[in-house]
């Protein structure tokens, strides 16, 4: 669960330290306080989008730190050990944004991208958004919402593979057959560019060692010539450098028993005059093998000669040419491929075949899951005062399929605007909208694996009993998961375990936005505001505290 959130210099907030705690929590307080942006800056640090339009005025930067105790959760040990995060029992996702643009991410210390915090951040947190109701006209969201719920997101993304690989293999075999000539002079073509490149054989990496070979062999006398003059200064010489070394080291060594400060240089001489040593060893070895080798030179330049010739008539450099036969091989045994429209046909039978099976699967588990789903958002729905609407999921054929499936999922609801099941755009209304949202994002979250719910004013165009069963249904959820909703009704509010009151206050010009915990005392104020607003009554305050004590509603 989010256990902290440490908020700097973001939109209206300074500095804020948030410590959450298990259950139902509620967020309120005046509109435009900046209750939503507590959920923004959590959002940022689970990878949402940055905008530096989001630091405060003034400030370089905003930042913003969410830790989790998320170490027990499966699929976040999976992820952090596939990514080589270190698993430790708190989780940090940390994000900064400066006012150019730039933004970094960290998690548990080590540099992320954004994609990585958005992929840890679904496991950890699920966000419902107050307009989440409007996505859900949307048949995509639909289809997307419907098989997460369900659990189908694996044999979807399996199914799109297949529905890819179909189609490619499908433009193959119509482009054989519209462009079979001009493939077959391409064909030609490179069977003899293979041919040729295969008898120069030149392989990786061979002719930088030909260029060293070349210059070796050219410069043979050269090299001789001088590592015998080396020789001659360094050892063999009269006056060599080793036989004045060794004295000088000798005659400073004694003096050293004079003079102890002498001592260092005495053994910097005999360090150099091992090295010299070395140096002379390694020389001797050197001139030794130097090879005066006329024929090989030949062969050289022979070889050489043809790799240039080659490269000049391909225009392109030596170091290119093995790539340049890998990729007209593998272009080669495409077209081969290509040339035989039976194993063309077969091949996309094949690939039409694998995707029919697999969509076939996943329309099988679809039908399953929306019988199910079905009759679960339709009981939602009559306890959110809606007991005449019925909830479907439609599964509509589609004649040749898609990468989404054999069928479009469509949301449908009965029993409002009319009898028979209609598109959920088309028989809802605004509010009875808000509530359908509002049962399908409490079913949906209940069967979610994450630990944290978010709701950020879902509740807006809900009120009366029904507010109040709203209120007892995040209650009820905040019993399995840790559950926080920004709201504005007060019989949301008294149903949450814990409260915290955003207010908006002006320091030195500034206008800052703070979040303070209530106690019970100013959990009866801040309810009782919210049922009769500025100025709150004995009533209001008698109403909060029974609103506080009674128990959640029987739906």
């Amino acid at each position: 669960m989010l256990r902290r959130l440490v908020i700097r210099d973001f939109v209206i907030v300074d500095r804020l330290e948030l410590e959450f705690s298990p259950g139902f929590g509620a967020l309120t307080g005046e509109t435009g306080a900046g209750k939503s942006i507590l959920i923004d800056a959590l959002a940022l640090a689970l990878g949402a989008r940055a905008d530096p339009a989001t630091i405060r005025t003034g400030c370089e930067r905003a930042e913003v730190a969410a830790t989790f105790a998320g170490g027990a959760i499966p699929a976040v040990r999976e992820w952090l050990a596939a990514n080589d995060i270190a698993d430790d029992e708190e989780l940090i996702l940390r994000r900064v944004v400066d006012a150019a643009g730039r933004s970094r991410g960290y998690i548990n210390g080590s540099p992320a991208t954004v994609q990585q915090l958005r992929e840890l951040g679904e496991c950890l947190v699920d966000i419902h958004g107050q307009h989440a109701h409007q996505s859900l006209l949307r048949g995509d969201a639909q289809r997307q919402l419907f098989d997460a719920h369900a659990g189908h997101l694996a044999l979807v993304a399996d199914v799109a593979a297949a529905w890819r690989v179909w189609r490619d293999a499908d433009a193959a075999l119509r482009a054989a057959a519209a462009d079979g000539e001009a493939q077959a002079r391409e064909r030609e073509q490179l069977e003899w560019q293979v041919r040729e490149l295969e008898m120069l054989g030149l392989g990786a990496g061979e002719w930088p060692e030909l260029e060293s070979e070349h210059r070796r062999l050219a410069h043979a006398a050269t090299l001789a010539e001088g590592a015998q003059f080396g020789l001659a200064l360094l050892a063999d010489g009269d006056g060599a450098c080793d036989d004045g070394l060794e004295r000088v080291a000798g005659r400073i060594e004694e003096l050293a028993g004079y003079d102890q400060r002498l001592a260092e240089v005495a053994a910097l001489l005999r360090s150099a005059q091992t090295e010299l040593g070395e140096a002379v060893s390694q020389l001797r070895r050197y001139g030794d093998r130097v090879d005066l080798d006329p024929a090989r030179f030949g062969e050289v330049e022979r070889r050489i000669e043809a790799v240039l010739a080659c490269a000049r008539k391909y225009r392109v450099s030596p170091e290119a040419l093995p790539a340049m036969l890998e990729q007209a091989s593998a272009r080669l045994a495409e077209l081969t491929v290509a040339a035989d429209a039976e194993a063309l046909a077969r091949r996309s039978q094949q690939a039409r075949d694998a995707y029919v099976s697999l969509a076939g699967r996943l329309s099988a588990a679809r039908g399953a899951a929306a019988s199910q789903m079905g009759p679960q958002v339709s009981a939602l729905m009559h306890k959110l005062a809606l007991a005449s609407g019925r909830f479907e999921v439609a599964l509509l054929p589609l004649a040749e399929g898609l990468a989404t499936g054999l069928e479009q999922v469509e949301f449908r609801v009965a029993g409002l605007a009319a009898d028979d099941a209609r598109p959920l755009a088309k028989v809802a209304s605004g509010g009875e909208l808000s509530r359908i949202s509002l049962a399908i994002q409490v079913l949906t979250s209940r069967s979610a694996r994450v630990p944290t719910l978010i709701f950020d004013e879902v509740d807006v165009g809900i009120g009366g009993r029904v507010a109040e069963i709203v209120g007892r249904l995040l209650a009820e959820l905040g019993r399995e998961r840790q559950v926080l909703s920004v709201t504005h009704l007060p019989q949301v509010a008294a149903r949450a375990d814990w409260q915290w009151r955003v207010s908006k206050e002006t320091h030195d010009g500034a206008v800052l936005s703070s979040i303070e915990p209530l106690d019970d005392d100013a959990r009866v104020g801040e309810i009782a505001r919210m049922l009769g607003g500025v100025d709150v009554s004995g009533i209001a305050r008698d109403h909060a505290r029974e609103m506080l004590r009674s128990t959640p509603l029987e739906a």
